[in-house]
C-alpha cells in the first residue's frame, strides 16, 4: 500500500511516515501544494494524507483538483483548526475524513485502515445498478442520475445515498451510517451526517423539486418512496 503525505511541517511529516512504515505501508512525502498537484496526477496512491495549510496550493484546492479525475482514493485532511466551516469545506471538496492537530498517530492509522478496507470492499462489489423511482445509481461506474440528469457526488455523499437506496425506504440511524461509512473510531456525536444529508438534498432533491430524503427525528434517515 502506497500512501502520499502532503504536509509542510517537516517533523510531523516524518513522524507520520515513520508510524506508517511501522505498519508496513510505503510512503511518499511532499511539502508544498504545487509539487503535490503534479504527483497526484502522475502517480497512483492507495490513500492521501493532506494538510490544509500548504504553500503554493492549499488542501482545499488540491482535493477539489484531485477529485476531478479520481473519486475513489481516500483523502484524509489535517488542519490546526477545529472550526465546523473548515470541516464542511473539506468534505465538500471531496475529503473522506478529517483530523485536527494535534492527534494521536494510532487514531490516524485506525482511520487509514478503515478507509482502505471500505474502499477495497466497494471495489469488489458486483456491478449492480440500483433504481428507485427516477433515481439510478450504478455501482460499477459510481454514476448517479435523476430523471436522466447526472448528479456529481463526492465519495461520502455517494456512500450515504448507496446505503439509503440499499435499505429501500427503511430508516437508517445516524450512528449506523457513521459506523458503516467512517468506522467505529469516528465520533458519533458529530454533526457530519447532518451536513452530508444537507449536501445530498441540495444535489438530489432541490434541483428536481423533490423531497425524497427524509428525517425521522430521533430515529434517522430514509428515502420516501411513495
Amino acid at each position: 500500500m502506497n500512501i502520499l503525505i502532503i504536509e509542510d511541517d517537516l517533523t510531523l511529516s516524518q513522524n507520520i511516515s515513520q508510524a506508517l512504515h511501522a505498519e508496513t505501508y510505503h510512503t511518499e512525502v511532499v511539502y508544498d501544494g504545487f509539487l503535490a498537484k503534479r504527483l497526484l496526477k502522475k502517480t497512483a496512491f492507495d490513500c492521501i494524507i493532506m494538510d490544509i495549510n500548504l504553500p503554493g496550493k492549499n488542501g482545499f484546492e488540491l482535493c477539489k483538483y484531485f477529485r476531478q479525475f479520481n473519486t475513489t482514493t481516500p483523502v484524509i485532511m489535517l488542519t490546526a483548526f477545529g472550526e465546523l466551516e473548515d470541516k464542511i469545506e473539506g468534505f465538500n471538496c471531496g475529503a473522506d475524513d478529517y483530523l485536527t492537530k494535534p492527534f494521536y498517530m494510532r487514531e490516524l492509522i485506525i482511520r487509514i485502515n478503515a478507509l482502505l478496507k471500505r474502499n477495497k470492499t466497494s471495489s469488489n462489489q458486483n456491478n449492480t445498478v440500483l433504481t428507485t423511482e427516477d433515481i439510478t445509481l450504478n455501482q460499477s461506474t459510481k454514476k448517479v442520475t435523476r430523471q436522466g440528469t447526472e448528479i456529481v457526488l463526492t465519495p461520502r455523499e455517494y456512500q450515504i445515498l448507496l446505503k439509503l437506496l440499499e435499505n429501500k425506504g427503511e430508516i437508517i440511524s445516524k450512528s449506523d451510517l457513521i459506523k458503516e461509512i467512517w468506522g467505529t473510531s469516528f465520533d458519533t456525536n458529530t454533526n457530519t451526517i447532518e451536513v452530508y444529508i444537507n449536501f445530498l438534498r441540495n444535489k438530489l432533491d432541490k434541483p428536481f423539486g423533490k423531497k425524497t430524503i427524509k428525517t425521522k427525528v430521533g430515529y434517522g434517515y430514509y428515502l420516501d418512496l411513495e
